[in-house]
């Protein structure tokens, strides 16, 4: 087998880990949604609680439509959870809003990773969008040097990705750490909130996989054609 052929079969394998990966995290969602934390708090009311212990008192939390949109705006200072997350008490909501606010703690305190992720973000944002176009017009005409530019520009979005990791799972183990202490939840449920939070990670995990495996499969295009 050829090392272009080794490595699309590689990115395959990849693509369904990903897939393997969406189907659990909504699958892990959807199984502890039916799980009443001990306390009846709901992500709303943890996320609150979580902020204001961390004087963050001026950052708000908005209810937004769709399933999983969670996410902290850093722009606007804004945790935005679904309407499952806002309203519902489940071990689900709570692991979700948690996870979520820990971004906002991470933007309080200049975390490195996430810094360093706003910093490049335009630059990602310019690249990944001229990254396809280049990569194709390069193999597709034999030009070479539009395609190590495309490759140069995608290479930008595969870090971009890696350096998500750290910040996904530093958010991951300061909501845990915090839930637990502050009495979120009971320690008994923490198992619950790892399986939820683990299984949300696994998506990032399979997404950087894909990209790293692409831009190493488009390096031996270009180098087999140099």
């Amino acid at each position: 087998m050829s090392f272009n052929n080794g490595m699309f079969v590689l990115v395959i394998i990849a693509f369904l880990l990903s897939l393997w990966a969406q189907f659990r995290v909504k699958g892990t969602f959807k199984r502890w949604s039916n799980v009443p934390n001990q306390n009846g708090i709901t992500g709303y009311d943890a996320a609150r609680q979580m902020l204001d212990a961390n004087g963050l008192h001026d950052v708000p939390i908005e209810p937004v439509r769709g399933a999983l949109s969670d996410h902290y705006d850093p722009i606007n200072r804004v945790v935005r959870l679904s309407e499952p997350v806002y309203y519902e008490n489940s071990i689900s909501a709570v692991s979700v809003a948690c996870h979520e606010v820990g971004h906002a703690i991470q933007h309080k305190e200049s975390y490195p990773m996430l810094v360093l992720r706003h910093r490049i973000f335009p630059v990602v944002n310019f690249a990944s969008g001229l990254a396809p176009f280049l990569l194709i017009a390069g193999f597709m005409f034999g030009a070479m040097n539009l395609a190590g530019l495309g490759i140069l520009f995608f290479s930008a979005t595969v870090a971009f990705q890696l350096i998500t990791l750290p910040v996904e799972f530093n958010a991951s183990n300061r909501a845990r750490e915090i839930m637990v202490s502050e009495g979120y939840i009971r320690n008994e449920e923490e198992k619950g909130v790892a399986k939820v939070l683990n299984a949300a990670a696994l998506t990032y995990v399979a997404a950087a996989l894909i990209s790293l495996l692409e831009l190493i499969r488009y390096i031996g295009i270009f180098n087999s054609r140099d």
